[in-house]
C-alpha cells in the first residue's frame, strides 16, 4: 500500500470516528462527561477527548468551563435543522413501511389526526390484500380503532379527553368504561390491538411514530385477515413496533422508554 493511500485511509477512519464521538454526544439527554461519552463511543478516554477538542474547533461541541461537560454547539443544531427542513416525512416513511409489509406480507395504513379524527393518508396492500371499505381518506374512530386508541393514548391529553367526553355525550357504548387505564397499558406497550371491533374478521395492531419534539407523528397500523394464522401475529407485532422505532429515529425522533 502507498503512503498516499494509507494516509487517505487514515484520514477517512478519522472522520468515521469523529462522527462516533459526535453521535454518542447527541445521543445523550444532556450535557456529558468526558467519561460517559468515551463509553458510549466505545473508545479511550485519551481518544475520545482528542476528537472533542477537534468538534469544539469545528463549532460542532462546546465545552462547560464550570463543569466541564460537553454538549451539542450551534453547528450541530444548524446541520440538524439543515436536514429536518428537507425531510419530507411521508416519503422517508415510505420505505420503513414498504419493508414491514414485505416482511408480514399484511396490508398496512397510515394515518394523521385530521380535523375530523384519525385520518388514513396511506395505503400499502399486503399479499393477499385485505378487502375492506376502508382506504385513503377514510376517518377511524377515536375509541373502536386500534388506530384511533393509540392516538388517544399519546396525542395531545387535553384535546383527547375533551374528544373523549364529546364521545360519552353523542355515542356512549363508543366509550370505554375505563379509559385511563387503556391509555396506561398502550403508553407502556407502545402497541394496541383490536380484533373484529370495527370491521368483522378483521385484527389490527396499530403503533405510533413520534417526531423531534416527542410529539405523535403518525400511527401505522397492520391489518390481516383470516388469510393469516393469530399464530403469527405476535411476530407482526414486534416487526411493527421495531419499524415504528426506526422511522422515529430516522425523523431525528425519540422513542419512549
Amino acid at each position: 500500500m502507498s503512503e498516499k493511500t494509507s494516509q487517505k485511509r487514515r484520514g477517512i477512519q478519522s472522520v468515521t470516528i469523529g462522527m462516533r464521538v459526535l453521535e454518542a454526544v447527541a445521543s445523550m439527554k444532556g450535557p456529558a462527561t468526558l467519561t460517559a461519552i468515551s463509553q458510549r463511543a466505545e473508545l479511550s478516554a485519551s481518544q475520545t477527548h482528542r476528537y472533542l477538542s477537534s468538534l469544539i474547533e469545528a463549532g460542532m461541541l462546546r465545552q462547560s468551563n464550570k463543569s466541564g461537560t460537553y454538549d451539542l454547539d450551534a453547528g450541530a443544531i444548524r446541520l440538524g435543522l439543515t436536514a429536518l427542513s428537507r425531510m419530507d416525512t411521508f416519503a422517508n416513511a415510505d420505505a420503513y413501511i414498504r419493508r414491514l409489509v414485505d416482511t408480514t406480507q399484511r396490508t398496512c395504513l397510515v394515518a394523521v389526526m385530521g380535523d375530523a379524527g384519525p385520518t388514513v393518508v396511506r395505503w400499502y396492500s399486503g399479499s393477499p390484500p385485505v378487502l375492506t371499505s376502508l382506504g385513503i381518506g377514510s376517518v377511524l374512530p377515536l375509541m373502536r380503532s386500534a388506530t384511533g386508541r393509540v392516538f388517544f393514548s399519546f396525542g395531545d391529553s387535553a384535546e383527547m379527553d375533551r374528544q373523549l367526553q364529546l364521545l360519552r355525550l353523542t355515542d356512549p357504548a363508543g366509550a370505554p368504561l375505563n379509559a385511563k387505564a387503556m391509555r396506561q397499558k398502550i403508553r407502556a406497550q407502545k402497541l394496541e390491538t383490536l380484533s373484529g371491533d370495527l370491521i368483522p374478521g378483521l385484527r389490527a395492531a396499530a403503533a405510533p411514530v413520534f417526531d423531534l419534539q416527542g410529539n405523535l407523528k403518525l400511527v401505522v397500523t397492520l391489518i390481516a385477515g383470516a388469510a393469516f394464522p393469530v399464530s403469527e401475529d405476535e411476530a407482526a407485532q414486534t416487526e411493527l413496533l421495531q419499524h415504528c422505532r426506526d422511522l422515529t429515529e430516522s425523523l431525528g425522533g425519540q422513542w419512549p422508554d
